[in-house]
């Protein structure tokens, strides 16, 4: 066996062992992302793998790739009813929450490490985000329900600050190499990144949505090639043209999440299963980066910026930040707790040792450091901490349905979800009594997790999870129709 084929088994092996273990750490209540980083480190060259991998270019081009397709995946799970109601209070914490994060840590850590506070703010800099990947991953496999506007704030913040810890990480690291004179030429680059980030990403949703929705591909597995390559493209061409990115194919996803567009749900699927597997090769490449070895010499200096950043900072920057959304002490204490760290800062502790400043291998291992302590720590004590705080919901599973419509581009029909509610006017029932609105057509009947196919005769109870097949004005009706009323379904259809 060739070298080539040794290593394309030895990866697809640990590619498997990362799928096994984020089986097991669901089980055991242990982050996912903490097992692909430990699987990582095991294959290391401090290892019993004993592979060595210190090629930092080329780890962060993966985790830029990576990043930047979970990041589209958060937005393509994202709904604007959902997010528009915290979009004032997110905004404000990506932005603000991160500033104030990274100023606090880095006079921690300037102190600390006992380095210049320019390269002190540098490393808060790049542990002022939490992280996207590990926020998604940590509250959708421990199966943590929060109260609203928590869990979508959380949510929001987490895909939208990365670009904002970006952007101070590069600013700053042109001020400590000298490539820049202060940090007053850094808000015109501020407004500059943001607004092509968000502004690119919701051009090329659009132009995304037209080519998927009037192309009519006869091959249904060219629609991933396509949004595969649309995440390439704006990623690509926003950061060529000095906008963000990351902040683009998120603000991308959330257009696309809520448009309309040909074989959405296998796409949002394809997405899913993507980010996971983005997920399990960027935490293991950046394990196999890490030397544990040298964990030790710079392990005291690091727990006190950990906890200066999780104890003192994260909460400050969270309570400055929302104070003008009264959002009340527990909802501030809860989104304090889930600041969590993940891949971000790992990447961008990799951008000073590619400047090779002198300070660089202390910067990244005192961030892995910190990353470590993060999701090992806030990782496995959300659920408690939501219970503590008396944020915690029961978690609402959806359920899976053996059909799926695919809709015509031109057409506005889709099987969507409706659930008759307690009191509703059509409870007991029957179907042929309700007068369905004109093209909406009741396609299956989810009780209490068993399927039934309706028939004229059915009965609807309380609790019913209708799948509806209809047009946007056709749900309308049908959800008004269910609705508690006294006035009997039938009446409203008129003479």
């Amino acid at each position: 066996m060739s070298g080539f084929e040794l290593s394309l088994a030895a990866g697809a092996a640990l590619l498997l062992l990362g799928v096994a273990a984020a089986k097991g750490a669901h089980r055991f209540g242990v982050p996912a992302l903490l097992i692909f980083v430990g699987i990582g480190m095991l294959a290391g060259s401090d290892g019993l793998g004993g592979i060595e991998f210190t090629d930092m270019e080329l780890a962060r081009s993966i985790g830029v790739v990576a990043l930047a397709y979970i990041l589209f995946s958060g937005g393509l799970d994202t709904r604007w009813s959902t997010v528009r109601p915290v979009l004032a209070p997110g905004v404000v914490l990506a932005t603000v929450g991160v500033a104030v994060t990274a100023g606090i840590v880095g006079v921690v850590a300037a102190w600390a490490l006992d380095v210049p506070l320019a390269t002190g703010l540098l490393l808060g800099a790049i542990v002022a985000s939490t992280d996207a990947a590990a926020v998604f991953s940590v509250l959708r496999t421990r199966s943590v329900g929060l109260r609203s506007p928590i869990r979508p704030l959380l949510e929001l913040e987490s895909g939208s600050n990365d670009p904002m810890a970006v952007f101070l990480t590069i600013g700053l690291l042109a001020l400590v190499v000298g490539d820049i004179d202060g940090p007053a030429e850094l808000l015109p680059l501020f407004f500059l990144q943001m607004g092509l980030g968000a502004v690119g990403g919701v051009l090329w949703a659009k132009v995304g949505l037209l080519l998927i929705n009037k192309l009519r591909l006869e091959d249904e597995g060219l629609y991933p090639v396509m949004t595969l390559a649309l995440v390439a493209l704006t990623y690509g061409s926003v950061s060529y043209l000095g906008g963000s990115g990351f902040l683009a194919v998120y603000v991308a996803g959330i257009v696309m999440a809520n448009s309309h567009f040909v074989h959405e749900r296998s796409l949002i699927r394809f997405h899913d299963a993507l980010a996971w597997l983005m997920q399990i090769v960027m935490f293991g490449v950046l394990g196999l980066l890490a030397f544990p070895s040298q964990f030790p010499d710079v392990a005291l200096r690091a727990l006190i910026v950990a906890v200066a950043l999780v104890v003192v900072a994260r909460p400050v920057a969270v309570v400055l930040s929302l104070l003008p959304f009264r959002l009340g002490w527990r909802a501030n204490a809860m989104v304090s707790w889930v600041g969590l760290r993940g891949a971000v800062p790992i990447i961008l502790a990799s951008f000073p040792l590619v400047e090779g400043i002198p300070e660089a291998a202390t910067i990244f291992n005192v961030v892995f450091f910190v990353v470590l302590v993060s999701v090992a720590v806030q990782g496995t004590t959300i659920p408690a901490a939501a219970k503590l705080f008396g944020v915690a919901t029961p978690v609402e599973r959806k359920p899976s349905y053996p059909i799926e419509a695919t809709a015509a581009p031109e057409a506005d029909t889709d099987l969507r979800e409706l659930v008759v509610p307690e009191g509703s006017a059509v409870t007991g029932r029957r179907v042929f009594e309700l007068g369905l609105p004109p093209g909406a057509l009741i396609v299956l009947v989810n009780r209490e997790g068993v399927l039934v196919v309706p028939r004229g005769a059915t009965d609807l109870l309380p609790g019913d999870r209708l799948m509806v097949l209809a047009d946007d004005d056709g749900f309308r009706q049908m959800a008004a129709l269910l609705e508690p009323s006294t006035t009997d379904p039938a009446d409203e259809k008129g003479p």
